[in-house]
């Protein structure tokens, strides 16, 4: 019996050598906890503590890059990477963002802006193609994705331009204003508000191309399909000429699952098109 353990004693170097080398053969590497904000802004602790991403990368060069925000109502929510976008030959990077109260709405696209422009400006140092960055996320993450598309202040405060993004997949956003916005100004949650803070507030005929996805209209949150319907006819008026709406009948809010095929079809479609 002693012999027999100390077989297996002497072949465990052997068997962690080969765990580690069949990880370093994964097509994938990850990186954890980046900051995408420079120091020189004076960063407070709440900043440091939230302003980082998550970069999941294919050991390739010239992928593109899905650009990933968490939902939460802006108010809670971390970072991950969604399974389904996994091993797919493209980069994940997922960011996380100040929340509600400790911040307000504004500080949260603020750091959505930030997140993006630091992709644009990095990712290619990873291998990846700028020209394929494309932006998404559900519920306070699709509106996010959202506000940085289509208002272009956003990005150009931090010296990059919205109209570089390869596309724009917001699953389930608000088209109007965001009801944590709107809460912070003693709004009532039923009652739609267009203003600054709302991706309507932005329709423009040069906004990337853009795919808009939500739930059934009888399941989803209050107004969302109807929300998210208006955007795209108002992205139509404007002249837009790549918008379009899926609505996933039979699912509620939490439509997340049936959504991501629909998003990798349409990078591999711009992707196409660019070619």
């Amino acid at each position: 019996m002693r012999g027999f353990l100390l077989i297996i004693l002497l072949c465990l170097p052997t068997w962690a050598a080969e765990i580690a080398e069949n990880h370093d053969e994964s097509p994938y590497v990850t990186k954890k906890d980046l900051r995408y904000r420079d120091d020189s802004e004076n960063l407070n602790p709440y900043q440091l503590e939230r302003c980082v991403l998550d970069l999941y990368l294919p050991k390739t060069k010239g992928f593109s890059t899905i650009i990933w925000f968490h939902g939460g109502g802006l108010t809670g929510g971390n970072k991950s990477f969604p399974s389904a976008l996994k091993n797919q030959g493209h980069a994940i990077v997922s960011a996380n963002y100040r929340l509600s109260p400790k911040a307000t709405v504004n500080d949260s696209i603020d750091d959505a802006a930030a997140a993006v422009a630091w992709v644009l400006k990095n990712i290619e140092t990873f291998g990846g193609n700028r020209k394929r960055i494309f932006v998404s996320g559900h519920s306070a993450g699709g509106y996010l994705a959202s506000m940085i598309g289509l208002d272009q202040s956003r990005l150009d405060q931090y010296g990059a331009d919205a109209n570089d993004l390869a596309g724009l997949i917001p699953y389930s956003g608000h088209a109007i204003t965001h009801f944590t916005a709107r809460k912070e100004q003693g709004i009532a949650q039923e009652r739609p508000v267009i203003d600054h803070l709302a991706p309507l507030f932005y329709v423009r005929k040069t906004a990337p191309p853009i795919l808009l996805i939500t739930g059934d209209r009888e399941k989803e949150l209050l107004g969302r399909y109807e929300e998210n319907a208006y955007l795209l006819r108002m992205l139509k008026v404007v002249g837009h000429q790549d918008v379009s709406l899926l609505e996933l009948g039979g699912y509620g809010h939490n439509m997340t699952e049936p959504a991501h095929p629909l998003l990798l079809d349409f990078i591999a479609r711009i992707n196409n098109d660019q070619r």
